[in-house]
């Protein structure tokens, strides 16, 4: 579970007022429009070219028939086409007037610019200044530009889909109880520390801890994970997700902008908003190809009115700085980055920094901290020796009934593998702490006592051979072990060690095959170090390493160039994480981890690792890509358009260079949508 605290006060409405920011500069060329506004502009004008296509003379001409005159029909074409002009017109040139006051005239200005110029040449054909028919192709242009920004408003609406799927998950209301009285509430009326019920089927309110039942939990929509969690009392529940299999009455501990879901949409949007060194490019980019738009048009005008063509070097200067349109320049970065964080947030990766996803790609190494990364960071039985005599059953229901009156950690762990074995709760009595050697206490009348190798050497018990080899080899592996004597005999041994996460061993063999070298740091000593690394194949150990010196050993490891990513969940990796090129923590740690962080594992599984990775180097292809087809297309378009192949018979019309502009524009947007194929995660996870 992800644990992100907002500093700011809470809101007096738990369900979060979510606000997708563009990814662009000071002033959006979006800002204040819609889908849906886009949508039924595109139609109307649509409507209205209809008519003013039909009765084009133009057209009538080239076409072979004759429109229906009546008195007024040959005012069709301008009336309609001002119309057009003003109604889908007006939006691009409010969009230039916010660019020209910011001093960084682009796309909006281009756009209006051209439509400027296109409805003065078509007012003044209609007033007899030129023989020329353009309301046809003024109408035809502003409909297809229209159509151009709905179709990218909504693919970039639907990149960002997770986030309004996040915002969804929340349900209106929640059922308070109240000692034997449940009672349905808005969410508004809840508060940290009520107990709301959770039925099968429904969603949980707000994050908080399980007190009585048991359910499976989906909480695919939250940490991608495509199974159900059991849930009991004890454990935790985050917001937004689905109790199935059983309910749950759940003590709240967070609501509204202090949930994890909260805190994950405020990461997701950040991270869409936020800068990249690919978007720099492409802005400068647009913004140059503006002055070069300018320029070509103003050469375009200029070579064909001197040549004797007035007509046309209006209609071809037009159609140039049409086509020159940035249109999939500004379109290329910003969409790749919204699909490429929401697919990350859907598969269980939060970026919080882009520049952070951004060099991913290039990482030489992947350091990890043992504990509580590639380890639980809890210990585990990972041995059991019985003697002669004994068996291994026995041998732990005797050590689980003395630990059973402790609260060391080496306790627990022994307690766990009994229960995971169901075996039989024997009662002890006389309970008492050794200290410095362990502890011990009457188990169905025999005085057991259990230990480490100080228990022995008072007790002056030989161990047996076999035993003796079994508890070096772990002992070697810095493992702990521990001795369990039965009336002054040894019974048997048991080793306990830091138990080693089932994914690490995929997530580092994943990551050399991605040819990245893996390295631990850790504080443990070297045999422990060791141990865990040949076990999972990590390449290089930083052993011994106490938390002020951790820093400085991601430094080491960046020495020549090396690009390094640091992976570690505690306060202590929080200066490694800021210092590597790339900071990940894991998603259970802790929030100053969390916030010196640029990407957030939410699952806490370290192959995520690898899917950081591939997510950054396939965004990264996909941003250039995009770019080399948007700067190819300029670089072909706009001398097309200017005339350079009307002595061969090609003369674009300001439609078809709408048109050509516009499927540019569609071609950037469907290679984006491409990413959403990309598998960050084996299918075998």
């Amino acid at each position: 579970m992800v644990h992100m605290r907002h500093q700011g006060a809470q809101t007096a409405d738990p369900r979060v007022d979510h606000k997708i920011s563009q990814p662009h500069a000071s002033r959006d060329r979006h800002a204040g429009h819609s889908v849906a506004m886009f949508r039924d502009k595109f139609w109307l004008s649509f409507a209205l070219t209809i008519p003013v296509v039909f009765w084009s003379v133009d057209v009538q001409h080239w076409l072979g028939y004759t429109a229906p005159s009546f008195p007024g029909s040959k005012f069709i074409p301008p009336v309609l086409g001002a119309v057009v002009f003003f109604y889908g017109g007006l939006v691009f040139i409010r969009g230039a007037w916010n660019e020209l006051a910011d001093h960084k005239p682009g796309m909006m200005t281009l756009i209006s610019l051209a439509i400027t110029v296109a409805f003065g040449t078509s007012l003044a054909a209609t007033f007899g200044v030129f023989e020329i028919d353009v309301w046809w192709e003024l109408s035809s242009l502003i409909t297809i530009m229209v159509l151009g920004h709905w179709l990218e408003m909504r693919a970039i609406s639907q990149a960002r889909g997770a986030l309004n799927a996040l915002a969804a998950l929340l349900p209106d209301t929640a059922e308070r109880v109240s000692g034997a009285e449940i009672k349905t509430v808005p969410l508004s009326e809840l508060r940290v520390g009520d107990i709301v019920l959770v039925r099968p089927g429904t969603r949980v309110p707000a994050d908080g801890v399980v007190v009585e039942g048991a359910a499976d939990v989906d909480e695919s929509m939250i940490t991608g994970e495509s199974r159900p969690v059991s849930k009991g009392p004890g454990a935790t529940v985050i917001a937004g997700t689905v109790v199935s299999g059983g309910s749950l009455r759940v003590r709240i501990t967070a609501l509204g902008e202090e949930t994890a879901l909260s805190a994950i949409m405020r990461l997701v949007a950040a991270a869409q908003a936020s800068g990249s060194r690919t978007q720099a490019l492409a802005d400068r980019a647009a913004a140059i190809l503006f002055y070069v738009a300018v320029a070509s048009g103003a050469l375009t005008f200029a070579y064909w009115w001197f040549s004797g063509d007035n007509e046309h070097a209006l209609i071809r200067s037009t159609t140039v700085l049409i086509i020159a349109c940035p249109h999939a320049l500004g379109l290329a970065i910003p969409l790749v980055i919204a699909i490429s964080t929401s697919l990350g947030a859907q598969n269980g990766l939060l970026v919080k920094d882009r520049l952070a996803l951004e060099r991913a790609r290039n990482l030489d190494t992947a350091i990890f901290d043992k504990t509580g990364t590639l380890t639980r960071g809890s210990p585990a039985l990972s041995g059991v020796v019985a003697v002669l005599g004994s068996n291994e059953s026995d041998l732990l229901a005797y050590a689980a009934a003395v630990e059973a009156n402790s609260e060391h950690p080496l306790a627990k762990a022994v307690m766990a593998e009994a229960k995971h074995r169901n075996l039989p709760m024997l009662q002890a009595t006389g309970f008492e702490a050794l200290p410095g050697r362990g502890a011990q206490a009457v188990v169905n009348g025999k005085r057991v006592a259990i230990g480490g190798p100080r228990l022995l050497s008072e007790a002056t018990i030989t161990v047996p051979p076999e035993v003796k080899e079994s508890t070096g080899a772990s002992a070697s592996e810095g493992k702990t072990v521990l001795y369990v004597v039965v009336e002054g005999r040894l019974f048997g041994a048991l080793a306990v060690e830091d138990e080693i996460r089932p994914e690490s061993n995929e997530a580092v063999a994943e990551l050399h095959r991605l040819g990245i070298r893996v390295a631990m740091i850790t504080g443990d000593s070297r045999a422990v170090a060791d141990s865990v690394a040949r076990r999972i194949g990590i390449d290089e150990v930083a052993a011994e390493v106490v938390p002020a010196d951790k820093a400085s050993a991601v430094k080491r490891f960046q020495m020549g160039g090396k690009r390094v990513a640091m992976v570690g969940d505690g306060v202590n990796d929080a200066p490694a994480l800021a210092t590597a090129d790339v900071g990940i923590a894991i998603g259970a740690g802790t929030d100053v981890a969390i916030e010196s962080a640029g990407i957030v594992l939410v699952r806490s599984d370290p192959r995520d690792v690898v899917g950081a990775i591939k997510l950054s180097r396939a965004t990264y292809r996909k941003m250039i890509q995009n770019l080399v087809w948007a700067t190819a297309y300029n670089l072909i378009a706009i001398p097309v358009a200017g005339g350079l192949l009307v002595r061969w018979g090609l003369d674009l019309p300001m439609s078809v260079g709408a048109i050509a502009m516009s499927l540019s524009t569609i071609i950037v947007a469907a290679n984006a949508q491409l990413l959403r194929r990309v598998k960050l995660r084996p299918v075998a996870l």
